[in-house]
């Protein structure tokens, strides 16, 4: 027998009933939860087996509009921009890694030997993920309801503490608690713009320890700065998972 077709024999199996218990939720189909624990690092030494990253796409697109059916309901008094905000304060990897680290879902993680020596079960794009997909594990397995059930149960309270904080979701403070927390310094931006006073146009860059990792444009300088800080959002949460 080949070393590949052994290896699964040198895998434990993890504790889907513990993490069942933690979502409060008991599926019909055991073998969604555990395809949703299947990272691609793990099918690559394991003949036969699916990855998370199927129901990954699945739960991504459930999360987003079920937090967003909440909000609507909830908060009749926000304007399209800020129910938007408030959406995106959840709606996102490091939200939804700190999640699945509150179920302690790390330890139930599916992953190759390299991954899990990396510190791959505490890597937020992975968490992050597999959040995603249990998200979609529980779409197919109860339906609708179960999910949304679900998703109000783990989000709702983050919800309701991004609300007092409203006006300050967005991409500068991400910005600013992702470098602070990667590399202990503030973001600074460089800021350039061109044409006449009545129709300015701003290029901005966003700078973390010496790099330039984001650019923006835009008709002002806090929509370019803004735009900057998303791309340099994107860079540094790649990085970091």
């Amino acid at each position: 027998m080949s070393e590949r077709s052994e290896r699964p024999n040198v895998f434990a199996e993890p504790d889907l009933d513990g993490l069942s218990a933690r979502l409060g939720y008991n599926f019909v189909d055991g073998a969604l939860l555990r395809r949703a624990m299947a990272h691609r690092s793990w099918c690559a030494e394991v003949t036969g087996e699916q990855s998370n990253e199927r129901l990954e796409f699945l739960g991504d697109a459930v999360l987003g509009w079920v937090v967003a059916d909440i909000v609507y309901r909830r908060h009749s008094d926000l304007a399209e921009g800020k129910l938007t905000d408030l959406r995106k304060s959840v709606v996102n990897a490091k939200a939804l890694a700190e999640v699945a680290a509150s179920i302690n879902l790390g330890p139930c993680l599916l992953l190759g030997r390299g991954e899990d020596q990396a510190g791959g079960r505490r890597k937020p794009s992975i968490l992050s993920d597999a959040l995603e997909a249990v998200l979609g594990a529980v779409y197919l397995d109860g339906g609708v309801e179960a999910a949304r059930d679900l998703i109000a149960r783990l989000f709702t309270e983050r919800l309701d503490a991004a609300i007092s904080r409203l006006d300050r979701l967005d991409h500068k403070t991400l910005l600013q608690e992702i470098s602070a927390r990667l590399y202990d310094v503030a973001p600074v931006y460089v800021v350039s713009d061109s044409g006449p006073d009545h129709d300015k146009h701003f290029v901005a860059t966003a700078i973390i320890a010496g790099r330039s990792l984001g650019r923006g444009e835009g008709r002002s300088k806090k929509v370019a700065e803004q735009a900057a800080a998303e791309e340099a959002c994107s860079v540094l949460l790649a990085e970091a998972g």
